[in-house]
C-alpha cells in the first residue's frame, strides 16, 4: 500500500485537529466572560498573535504592492476587524453551540456574493441548497418563537463580513502570496481594532492575557492544521468533518459552561452544513474552487 493511500485518512485527521483548535479558541473566548470588551478582546488577541509574524519577517520585508493590492488589503482589513468585533461580542452573548452552527453560514454567504463578485453561475440546485441553508438558520432563531439576543444579529453579520474577507482574499491571493496575504490581515486587523479597543479600554488581569494568548495560538494552530488537511486531502474529503464542531461545541458548552444542549440549533446546523456540503460537492463537478470550508474564514 502506498502512502498515498493514506491522504485522504491524514487530511480527515488534520481537519478534526482544524475543529478542536477552533473549538478551544471558541471556549476560552467564552472563560473570558465578558471581563473584557470584546473590541479589546479582538485587539490584544490580534496582537499577540502578531509574534507567529516573526518567522515570516524577511518574507514581509520584501514586499511590493500596487495601488490596487492595498485598496483590496485595507477594504479586506476593514471588514474583517468589524467581523471579529462582531464575532467576540456574540461570543460573550449568546451559546457556543449557536455561534458555531450559524458560523456555517460564511460559505453560504460567499457562494452568494461569487455571483456579483466573480461572474458565477447559480443552478437551481445550488439555489435550493442555498434556500435550505437559510431555513436552517431560521430554525436556529426561530424568530418569533423566542427572544432573539443582540448576540444573535451579530452572528449574522459576522457571517456576512467574514464572507467579504473571503472573497477577497481569493482575489488577492492569485496576485500574493499566502504569507503576504496572512501578514496583511494580521496587520490591519490590529491596527483596525486598536481605536475601538481604546473606546471601550479595560486593564486586563495577567490571566486575561493568558487565555487570550491562548486564543491566538489555537487560531494560528488551527489554520496551520487546516493547511495541512487540504494539502494531504480533495476538500471534498475533509469538509464534511468541519460537522463536528458542532460537536465538540455542544459537548464543550453543556459540560464547562452549563449551556443546555438546543436540538432547534443542532437540527438548524446540521441542515446548514448538508448545504455547505452540497455546494462543496457541486463545485468539485464543476472543479472550480469558490466556497471556503466554515474554519477559513473564522480568527
Amino acid at each position: 500500500m502506498t502512502d498515498q493511500s493514506f491522504q485522504p485518512a491524514r487530511g480527515i485527521f488534520w481537519m478534526i485537529v482544524t475543529g478542536l483548535c477552533f473549538v478551544g479558541v471558541t471556549a476560552l473566548v467564552k472563560l473570558l466572560a465578558g471581563r473584557v470588551p470584546a473590541a479589546e478582546s479582538a485587539f490584544l488577541r490580534y496582537l499577540l498573535g502578531l509574534v507567529f509574524l516573526v518567522p515570516m519577517w524577511r518574507s514581509i520585508r520584501g514586499m511590493r504592492l500596487t495601488p490596487r493590492q492595498w485598496r483590496l488589503s485595507a477594504l479586506r482589513g476593514i471588514t474583517h476587524t468589524i467581523g471579529v468585533i462582531c464575532w467576540f461580542f456574540a461570543m460573550s452573548r449568546i451559546p457556543m453551540a449557536e455561534v458555531t452552527a450559524m458560523n456555517y453560514l460564511t460559505p453560504v454567504y460567499v457562494t452568494i456574493l461569487a455571483v456579483f463578485v466573480l461572474q458565477e453561475r447559480l443552478a437551481i440546485r445550488r439555489i435550493l441548497a442555498i434556500v435550505a441553508a437559510l431555513g436552517g438558520a431560521l430554525l436556529i432563531l426561530r424568530p418569533g418563537f423566542r427572544e432573539l439576543d443582540p448576540g444573535h444579529f451579530a452572528m449574522l453579520a459576522t457571517a456576512l463580513l467574514f464572507s467579504v474577507s473571503y472573497l477577497i482574499a481569493k482575489i488577492i491571493t492569485d496576485e500574493l502570496s499566502p504569507v503576504a496575504v496572512v501578514a496583511l490581515l494580521s496587520v490591519s486587523v490590529t491596527i483596525g481594532l486598536a481605536p475601538f479597543a481604546a473606546a471601550v479600554w479595560v486593564t486586563p488581569t495577567w490571566s486575561d492575557l493568558a487565555v487570550l494568548f491562548g486564543v491566538a495560538c489555537f487560531a494560528t494552530g488551527g489554520h496551520y492544521a487546516m493547511t495541512l488537511a487540504f494539502a494531504a486531502a480533495p476538500v471534498t474529503v475533509t469538509q464534511p468533518v468541519t460537522f463536528l464542531q458542532l460537536v465538540w461545541s455542544v459537548l464543550v458548552g453543556a459540560i464547562f459552561f452549563a449551556e443546555p444542549a438546543d436540538p432547534f440549533v443542532v437540527a438548524g446546523g446540521l441542515v446548514i452544513i448538508g448545504s455547505v456540503l452540497f455546494i462543496t460537492w457541486r463545485e468539485a463537478v464543476l472543479k472550480r474552487r469558490v466556497t471556503p470550508s466554515g474554519p477559513e474564514t473564522k480568527l
